[in-house]
């Protein structure tokens, strides 16, 4: 929202302008933050442009909350409070109109006796992972933020360094899928047509095959457009549904998990992701049981989230958590996990057995997608060769009967 002021800045002189804020109050707060006194401040209307690259901002770069994560930790431990750490982070990013308004909305919630978490939760400049909150929430709790702070910036870190290296080593396999799909469609756009128009003067009859290819090429000629409507309208009705269907999602998802490797690819990111999350929570005095259903809510499988879900459940009536996984229908999760979780369960080590299966599917993860997409590159080779070589070769049959004729 746009709000449009007028006031007095400390020396007393007239000032107007605008302030960038998510609500009212929080115009306020920026504008006392500068020091300067409201005479009067109104919202100004905005274009629909201007909306929808306002909603485009919501969501922060892991890194960058990585790093903000890293800075509130040590002004922590340097003894300095809560608020005042906020306010100086602030200052670094007094020109981002993204930020500064998140701090300020933070710190017009602090000032108001509100802790942290209800803090970052009501805030409405960014949205902010529901692992982050709720890690916030329980260390808070358990006097434990800033170490909990290191750990998330850790977490955060290492997400976004797998993240940019899978966006690296994809940039290739992209760029041949689309400079494959041009050159297939420019050969049936204007080499096949061309081709075509030969054996039809000399009123030869075409092989299936190459009958199969002219219609191919006839098709994408004549209903280009409608194909890239229906293609676009495809993917965005699937993206929709994905996301409102938790029924849909979750066959999609049990679907997923049954393909070879990519299953595995999956699960082990999952196994990770929830070692990792419950490891923090317990150190930070979390009960176990909650521990596993906070933990589960970050999954983004549904049917390993219902798995886990479940079993914290079970574990409220005292069954132990290994015990309830080897037994699950929901999904046979990998039996080398649930070996390590009983063996922590009895050893009351279970924290630290997370911690390192949390390192270890994690590494395991790495190693896989990069073998995966060092495969990805030969594959999508051969596949556009194979499509290619199978056009040439249904342009080349008429010519090799008329030679055989």
């Amino acid at each position: 929202m746009l709000f449009r002021y007028k006031g007095f800045d400390k020396t007393g002189k007239k000032v107007d302008g605008k302030v960038q804020a998510i609500n009212l109050l929080n115009a306020k707060a920026q504008l006392k933050q500068k020091n300067i006194f409201i005479k009067s401040i109104t919202e100004e209307k905005i274009s629909f442009i201007d909306k929808l690259l306002q909603q485009k901002t919501k969501k922060i770069k892991p890194l960058l909350l990585a790093s903000i994560s890293t800075d509130l930790g040590i002004y922590l431990r340097s003894g300095i409070s809560l608020l005042n750490a906020i306010r100086l982070i602030s200052k670094r990013y007094e020109k981002n109109k993204l930020l500064y308004p998140f701090f300020l909305s933070i710190i017009s919630y602090l000032d108001e006796g509100k802790n942290f978490y209800t803090a970052l939760e009501n805030q409405q400049v960014i949205t902010l992972p529901e692992f982050y909150l709720q890690s916030i929430k329980i260390s808070e709790d358990g006097g434990m933020l800033e170490s909990v702070l290191d750990e998330l910036a850790n977490y955060l870190k290492e997400q976004d360094k797998l993240a940019k290296q899978i966006g690296s080593a994809m940039t290739y396999p992209v760029f041949i899928i689309v400079v494959s799909i041009g050159m297939v469609g420019f050969m049936l756009s204007f080499i096949v047509p061309k081709i075509t128009a030969i054996f039809e003067q000399n009123g030869q009859a075409l092989p299936p095959v190459t009958k199969f290819i002219v219609d191919a090429g006839n098709f994408v000629n004549n209903y280009y457009l409608i194909v890239i409507i229906a293609v676009v309208i495809l993917i965005s009705g699937f993206g929709f549904i994905l996301k409102k269907s938790y029924k849909f999602k979750y066959k999609i998802d049990k679907f997923l998990l049954k393909i070879p490797f990519i299953g595995t690819l999956i699960e082990i990111g999952e196994l990770s992701r929830f070692s990792y999350m419950n490891s923090i929570l317990i150190r930070s005095g979390v009960p176990v049981v909650q521990s596993f259903k906070l933990s589960s809510n970050i999954l983004k499988n549904t049917v390993i989230q219902k798995l886990f879900s479940d079993a914290s459940g079970k574990v409220v009536e005292g069954e132990n958590l290994s015990k309830i996984l080897d037994n699950s229908k929901v999904y046979k999760i990998d039996i080398a996990f649930i070996q390590a979780i009983a063996i922590g369960e009895e050893t009351s080590s279970l924290s630290e057995i997370l911690q390192n299966l949390a390192q270890l599917y994690s590494n395991q993860n790495k190693d896989k997608i990069g073998v995966f997409l060092t495969l990805l590159e030969p594959m999508l080779m051969l596949i556009v060769g194979g499509i290619i070589g199978f056009i040439v070769i249904a342009m080349l049959l008429p010519i090799f009967n008329m030679s055989l004729g």
